[in-house]
C-alpha cells in the first residue's frame, strides 16, 4: 500500500527561531452573551501547562502539555458537563480500577517508534515533549490549537517532531473535535512498529465500561458498536470507519464516537477497543489484530517526508442511532482535507 508522504525540511535553529516569532492568535471576547459565545483557549491562571477549552462560556476539556509523558486531555465534558473519561489517574477516586497508569484520559501514543515505547510510562519509555504552540485561535464557531511536541527517548535523544493539531466546534447537542498528528521525520527514517499498544486513545468513565468494575457488578453496563455492525467484545481488533462506545453516566447514556478519516493510511482503522474501557483507533498492530507475521503492521516514514493521521471525536446523549454516528462519519468523511 502506498503511503502519502510529503517532503519536509530538517528543523533547524533559523526555522525554530522563525517558528518564535508566529503570533498566537486569541479572541478575547467573541460576540455574545457577555462575550462568551464560541470556542475559547485561555491559559490556565492556576495551573501552569494548561489550556483551558471553554464552549459558549463553559468548559469543555483542558489541554495539559507539561508534566506528563505525553499531551493530553482532562477533563473531557459532554455538552451537560457530564465527564466521559476517567478521573484516575489524574484525581483521586475510590470507585475506580487503578490500573494502567498511563491512561491519562485523552491522548495520542504509540508502544514502538523506531523501538523506543512512547505508550507506556515504564523505566525505559520515551516521552512526547512540548515545544511551543504554532497556533492558539479562538473563533464563533470552531477553535484550533496547534502544539509542535518531540518524540524523545529514555537518553533524550530527539527521535522525531510532531505537532499535534485539536481542532473544537461549536455543535449543538454535542462536542465534536478533531485531533490531527502529523509526524515530522526530521531526523532520520521513523518506523511505527507493529503493536496493539497505541494510538490514538481514550479511557472512559468506569460505569460505560462493556465489562463492570468491581464497584458496577450488577448495574447497567455499555456497549461498543462499529460502522461494520459488529457489537461489544467482538469489535476488538476490527477493522472499521468508526466505533461507537455507549454507556451509563449518572443515571444518563451518553457515549463517545471515534472516526477514522478516509484519508488516513490503512483506512479503515483497526481499533483496539477493549471491554474495560480503554478505546483506542490502531492502524499498526497487524500482527496482534489478524495474527499475520511479527512487523506486518510496521509503517515507515523516510527521513525529510512527514504523515498526517485525522480522527474525529463526538460526544454525545443517547447511542449511535440516536446521535446519527453513521450519518455524521459521511459528513465528515466529505469534507475537505486542509492542506
Amino acid at each position: 500500500m502506498r503511503l502519502k508522504l510529503t517532503p519536509v525540511p530538517p528543523v533547524t535553529a533559523t526555522l525554530l527561531l522563525g517558528l518564535s516569532t508566529l503570533a498566537l492568535t486569541s479572541t478575547p471576547g467573541l460576540a455574545g452573551d457577555n462575550g462568551t459565545q464560541g470556542v475559547m483557549f485561555k491559559q490556565s491562571d492556576d495551573t501552569p501547562g494548561v489550556v483551558r477549552i471553554e464552549i459558549d462560556g463553559k468548559l469543555f476539556a483542558e489541554y495539559h502539555y507539561q508534566g506528563a509523558s505525553r499531551p493530553y486531555l482532562f477533563p473531557v465534558l459532554a455538552a451537560d458537563g457530564t465527564l466521559v473519561s476517567r478521573r484516575w489517574p489524574l484525581q483521586d477516586s475510590n470507585d475506580e480500577a487503578h490500573d494502567h497508569v498511563h491512561h491519562k484520559s485523552l491522548w495520542y501514543a504509540h508502544g514502538d517508534i523506531n523501538g523506543v515505547d512512547f505508550w507506556s510510562e515504564s523505566a525505559e519509555a520515551g516521552k512526547t515533549v512540548h515545544v511551543k504552540f504554532l497556533e492558539m485561535k479562538s473563533g464563533r464557531d470552531v477553535g484550533t490549537l496547534v502544539s509542535r511536541n518531540e518524540l524523545r527517548s529514555k537518553s533524550g535523544e530527539r527521535i522525531a517532531t510532531a505537532d499535534h493539531t485539536v481542532r473544537v466546534y461549536r455543535t449543538p447537542g454535542v462536542r465534536m473535535f478533531d485531533y490531527e498528528v502529523t509526524l515530522h521525520a526530521t531526523d532520520g527514517d521513523v518506523t511505527y512498529g507493529d503493536t496493539k499498544e497505541g494510538t490514538m486513545a481514550i479511557r472512559l468513565a468506569e460505569s460505560m465500561r462493556l465489562k463492570p468494575n468491581e464497584y458496577n457488578v450488577g448495574k447497567p453496563t455499555g456497549h461498543i458498536i462499529n460502522s461494520e455492525g459488529v457489537r461489544d467484545g467482538q469489535t476488538w481488533g476490527k477493522r472499521a470507519a468508526w466505533v461507537d462506545y455507549y454507556g451509563p453516566v449518572n443515571g444518563k447514556t451518553v457515549g463517545v464516537a471515534i472516526m477514522d478519516h478516509p484519508s488516513n493510511p490503512r483506512h479503515p482503522t483497526w481499533w483496539h477497543v477493549r471491554d474495560y474501557g480503554l478505546f483506542a483507533a490502531n492502524p499498526f498492530g497487524l500482527h496482534y489484530f489478524e495474527n499475520k507475521p511479527a512487523g506486518a503492521g510496521d509503517m515507515k516514514v523516510p527521513a525529510g517526508k512527514e504523515l498526517t493521521f485525522r480522527y474525529r471525536f463526538i460526544i454525545h446523549a443517547g447511542d449511535e442511532k440516536d446521535s446519527r454516528i453513521a450519518e455524521r462519519y459521511e459528513e465528515y468523511s466529505r469534507e475537505p482535507v486542509a492542506p
